[in-house]
Order: C-alpha cells, then structure tokens, then sequence
C-alpha cells in the first residue's frame, strides 16, 4: 500500500497546511475534524471505516495542532480546500467563522450525491459552515507555469492559488503557495504515492493504484495531470515544489519531523500540519 509497510495496510497522512500571512491564518484542507475523533460512526460512511480504518486522535486534528503552535483558531480567516472529500473536509465545523474556498464544480458535484460513492465520500455531516462557501469557476483565471489558475481568491492573499486538477473529482483542485523560497504547489489527490512524480520512471504501489482507479471521477484528466505535474517537476522543480495529500516520505520531508507527531511550537512560514 505505502511501498514500506508489511502487509495489504499502510500508513497515509492527511497532510493540511497552515499559512501565516498579513490577513490572518489561511488554512489549507482541514482533515478530519474533531467531531469525527469524536464520534466516526454518526459522520463516516462504515464501509470507508471498514476498509481504511482511520487513526483518529484528537491531538492530531488541526485545530488542536493550531492551537499546540499557540495560535488562535479563530484567527482562521479563510480555508482553501482541494475537494470535499470527507478526510480533507471534515475540520470545516472546527472553524465556524472562516471563509471556505472551492471550484463550483466541487461544490455541485458533492451536493447532488449522485451516486453511491459520491454518498460515502461526500458527508453533509461535516458541512455546518457550507453558508461560508465561496466557489469558483475553472477558467477564469490566469496561466501558473502552464496551469489554469482561478481568479483572485475573495480576501486571500494573492501569494495562494487555486489551480483545477480534475479527474479524482470532477471539482478537484491543488493549491499553490508562494512563499520566501519559490512555490509550493498542494497537489492534493491527483497523485497518491511519491514515486509516480518520478519523470524518469514514475510508479505506484498496486494497494494506492487500486484505490485511485476506484476513487476517481474522470480517469482521462486525472492521469493527463499527472503527466502534466511530472512536466512541471521536469521544467521547474527549481520553482516549484509538489507535494500530495496522503504521502508520508513527502509530508515527512517538507515537515521535517515524523508523520504521526503534532506540529511542533516553532512554526515556519509553511507549516504542513
């Protein structure tokens, strides 16, 4: 599954990001939430806390790792989310007072629960705050080293940008940051394992293979952008940095600690939490 731990089970993150910028905290997914530590039966679908048996612990939540970093949480102005499933969305109802962005065509895709998996992976349980949302639409924006970005996200500092990468849901997006040292580009879902951003060799264990065959909206665009994120890496790694959502060697190397401890008290400017 991970390509480093025995057996058909593994050990993934949910990697979010918390930015420090001159209009508050902008949070970046969210995880789960700690309703769902608290109670994963009433907010979870059984058949996905069957088959990935999650590791809910309440200090692992963002808002308890924010508030481990001696922050606020209600300092969160805004969310940027890459999708709506339920382990990137499920902190929502942890910050009530914040702005959450999206692509409209996430937004209308997880609200019609069309079908059985949109039903298990799309939870309205997690969507107290849904009045908060602020969608936008994928081409109205300007070019990001050879990517559609979105128009100027409301009240978010321009250094943050919503980039579509459909194909693990129709409305699935990245988010890329600016920061003191080049770019940081969130891909979110649109690729699972470190290697398959190899441009030489890219590859993928068959336990994450499966699961992302299983997972996606639109085969053809989610592997058209994979191919377009390793001609990113190829052309502009000196730039831009990539990383995914559920990769442990990456968020361990960005985060410069082990996976499964909280974020420490003395944060950079790009923390992944």
């Amino acid at each position: 599954m991970d390509g480093r731990t025995k057996g058909i089970r593994g050990r993934l993150t949910c990697h979010c990001m918390l930015v420090e910028t001159d209009r508050g905290l902008v949070l970046v997914d969210t995880g789960f939430g700690t309703r769902d530590v608290a109670d994963p039966p009433s907010r979870l679908s059984k058949v996905f806390l069957k088959m990935l048996e999650p590791e809910f612990r309440m200090e692992m939540t963002a808002l308890r790792q924010i508030e481990g970093m001696g922050f606020d949480p209600r300092d969160v102005r805004h969310i940027v989310i890459s999708h709506l499933d339920f382990d990137h969305a499920g902190g929502l109802d942890d910050f009530p007072h914040a702005t959450v962005h999206m692509m409209a065509a996430e937004r209308d895709s997880a609200v019609a629960q069309k079908t059985t998996l949109d039903r298990m992976r799309y939870r309205p349980q997690q969507w107290s705050t849904r009045a908060n949302w602020k969608t936008y639409e994928a081409s109205t924006g300007e070019d990001w080293f050879g990517f559609t970005r979105v128009r100027a996200l409301d009240g978010v500092p321009p250094e943050i940008l919503l980039i579509p990468l459909r194909g693990h849901t129709y409305g699935h997006a990245g988010i890329a940051i600016r920061g003191d040292d080049g770019w940081l580009l969130q891909a979110a879902d649109a690729y699972f394992y470190h290697a398959e951003m190899d441009v030489e060799r890219p590859r993928c264990t068959p336990g994450l293979r499966f699961y992302q065959t299983l997972m996606e909206k639109d085969r053809k665009a989610r592997l058209w952008n994979q191919e377009r994120l390793r001609d990113l890496k190829r052309k502009h790694g000196a730039e831009v940095r990539i990383t995914s959502s559920h990769d442990p060697v990456e968020f361990e190397r960005l985060a410069g600690r082990p996976a499964k401890v909280p974020a420490a008290t003395v944060v950079p400017a790009l923390q992944p939490v």
